[in-house]
This record gives structure tokens, C-alpha cells and sequence, in this order.
């Protein structure tokens, strides 16, 4: 393994933990809101994790941010597809212009977008790419060029990139939670555009977890039955011979650039201690990706939407997190991650604002001022 990535993974080994005293007070002060214990659910779960994020137990989840890897997917010479490539291409540049469903939610919102080509197969044109990903302490609104190879190659006829090319969209992740960082957003989500993702993120989901293809493969964007099959059958056929445990292995042999750097995003995260929300199926294969090389990396993943790609819930299932609601998405994109930042500032709500029992005690003089009129 790389010598910085192995860095990079080692300190979040050691100091991955969330933090115990502030996980500590954070129960303690739900216990003593002005509410049954456990009565707000997972919005009570939320904070506390919050808390041993931040070593904080109130928190502000406001500057809010989107990274989205853009790539595309050699295997789509197979079939295995019911969009052209070029969908990639426009829905990239139409990132940029809040025209997509992320980004139309985003503008509304205002939550920025990161949008970075790891390997978009057709050109983009070079007004909209910049070299970097900030521009005065915000994320930078054009696309930022990382781009290793016009899409990958066909995973079906040969290893989709090689561990060079696999390390080096971890890093372009790495890179992005960086910028996160550098400009103070509090919590950020991790999407991806890139036609034939859903058989990569299959192919990588099923190596990791010793399944078979039909258990982790689903139609993607609204593939025929023919398609389908077809699509099982090159997952099963391009997962023999790999090892679960060799995590780089598997996202080179059979990986996306987008979901190497997705799962570089996520290590980012954790490397740099930022909450950091997993939308869809390729962005929970890329976070259990994380979760594989550095254990610690899960203490800082928040869940969104359940989505209807059947292989998702065997990802979250492995990184033991449950998705917060079910409207029936299957967009991708992170198109979860508006919705969950919501939630997520909702937990923050409740536990900033909400009295505990004896902050919200109504004194007798009070009661006596209420009933003359002067406050009801």
C-alpha cells in the first residue's frame, strides 16, 4: 500500500474514536429533556454521535456541502446500461448549472456542490474545468479536473484500472475532504454520476462480501430483463479469484474511478473528523470500501435515504448503520443528502433548544401572570 495512504489509514486507526465524555454528557442531557427517554429516536442517536464528533454536545449543522465523483464505466460495452455514456457528460456539466435532481435541491437549500471529473469519457469543455477545488473559502462552483483516464476499462475483458490508477482516486477523495475542511463546512455528502456504476458498485459490493450476483445486482436506471441477466453473469464471472480483505484489489479489478474516489472522500472524513452523509448504493459500497480499509472511518457516516437497489442494504447491514427514511429513490447523484442534512439539523434543534425537565418548569408566579391575561 501507498506510504501516505497507509498514514492517512493509520491515524485514523488511532484516532478515529469518537469522543467518550462528550458522548457521556450528550446521553446524560437526553435523559433529562423534557421528554420520555428515547422518545425522539434516532434524532437522540444523531446528537450524540454528533457529540463524539465534535467533543461538542450542541452542535450546528448548517454549512452544508455535496462532493460528487463523476466517471465513467468501460463495462457498458456489455450492455449492462439502459443510458448512454453521454448522460455523464450532461449531467456532470448540469451539476455546475443546478439543473439535476442533487443540485435543483442544493440550489433551494443552499448547500455547495463539489462536482470532480475522475474520468468522464467524453470532453468537457475547458471553460467549465478548474485545477482547483476551493475559490475564496468556498468550494468551487465550475468542475474541477481530476480526470486519470477517459472512463475506465471494460471490467468484463480486464481489470477496469489499475491499483495505481485505484490509489489515485483515493487520494483525489482524500483531496476533496480536504477542501471540506479548509473552507469550515460542518458536514458534507458523497455522491457520483456515472452510467454503469450500479454493475461496478455490484462487482465490488459482491467481492467484499462473498456474494453472488444475483444477490447484489439490481436493473440500475431500468435495465430489460436480457440486460439483466447478462449483468449477474459478468459480475459473478468478474469477481472469482478476488479476496475480501484486499480492498484496493477488488476497486481496481472491478471498481469505478467514481467510487474509489468516493471511498477516499469518505476516509477523508474521518481523517479530518467531519460528519459525512452516504446517499445511495454506490456511495454505501464506496463508505463499506472505508469501512474495510480503516474501521474507525464508520464512527463519522450518517445514513439518508433507503434505496431501492437490492444490494444496499447488505452494505449498510455490514457497516451496522440503518438508512434515516424510505421515499422510493433511486436517483443517485446524492440526491439523499439535502433530506438527511435536514434530519441531521433537526437532532441539532432538539437538542440545542429543548428545556429539560427543570429548565421548563413553570413557577406558580408564572401560572398567576398567565391566567390575568398578560401572556396567553
Amino acid at each position: 500500500m501507498d506510504e501516505k495512504l497507509k498514514g492517512i489509514i493509520d491515524l485514523i486507526d488511532k484516532n478515529g474514536g469518537l469522543d467518550e465524555a462528550a458522548v457521556k454528557e450528550a446521553k446524560a442531557r437526553q435523559e433529562v429533556l423534557a421528554k420520555p427517554t428515547g422518545a425522539l429516536g434516532t434524532l437522540e442517536d444523531i446528537s450524540i454521535q454528533l457529540a463524539g464528533i465534535t467533543g461538542k454536545t450542541k452542535n450546528s449543522m448548517t454549512k452544508q456541502a455535496i462532493v460528487i465523483m463523476s466517471a465513467d464505466n468501460g463495462v457498458v460495452e456489455e450492455g449492462v446500461a439502459s443510458a448512454p455514456q453521454s448522460v455523464t457528460l450532461s449531467q456532470t456539466i448540469n451539476f455546475t448549472r443546478r439543473l439535476t435532481g442533487v443540485s435543483s435541491m442544493a440550489k433551494y437549500f443552499d448547500i455547495d456542490l463539489l462536482v470532480v471529473d475522475t474520468g468522464v469519457k467524453m470532453a468537457i469543455p475547458s471553460s467549465l474545468y478548474t485545477d482547483e477545488m476551493t475559490e475564496e473559502g468556498r468550494l468551487t462552483s465550475k468542475i474541477a479536473n481530476r480526470r486519470i483516464a477517459d472512463g475506465t476499462r471494460n471490467l468484463a475483458k480486464e481489470p477496469a484500472m489499475t491499483e495505481d490508477e485505484a490509489l489515485r482516486a483515493v487520494m483525489i477523495g482524500i483531496e476533496a475532504a480536504k477542501a471540506i475542511k479548509d473552507c469550515d463546512y460542518d458536514i458534507f455528502g458523497v455522491g457520483e454520476m456515472g452510467i454503469g456504476n450500479t454493475t461496478t458498485s455490484a462487482c465490488v459490493l459482491a467481492a467484499l462480501c462473498g456474494k453472488a450476483g444475483e444477490e447484489v445486482v439490481g436493473r440500475g436506471g431500468g435495465l430489460n430483463d436480457e440486460g439483466f441477466a447478462k449483468k449477474i453473469r459478468i459480475v459473478d464471472d468478474a469477481i472469482r479469484g478476488l479476496y475480501p480483505s484486499d480492498v484496493l484489489g477488488i476497486l481496481a479489478r472491478v471498481g469505478g474511478f467514481d467510487i474509489c474516489a468516493m471511498t477516499g472522500a469518505f476516509l477523508g472524513a474521518a481523517y479530518y473528523r467531519i460528519p459525512v452523509v452516504i446517499d445511495g448504493y454506490i456511495s454505501a459500497v464506496a463508505a463499506l470500501c472505508a469501512y474495510r480499509l480503516a474501521p474507525k472511518a464508520v464512527n463519522f457516516m450518517f445514513g439518508s435515504h433507503l434505496s431501492k437497489e437490492k444490494g444496499y442494504v447488505i452494505a449498510m447491514d455490514a457497516l451496522g448503520i440503518k438508512p434515516y427514511f424510505n421515499l422510493g429513490m433511486r436517483l443517485g447523484e446524492g440526491s439523499g443528502c439535502p433530506i438527511s442534512f435536514k434530519i441531521i439539523e433537526a437532532a441539532c434543534a432538539a437538542m440545542n433548544g429543548m428545556a429539560t425537565f427543570a429548565e421548563g418548569a413553570i413557577d406558580a408566579d408564572y401560572l398567576e401572570e398567565g391566567k390575568k391575561g398578560n401572556f396567553f
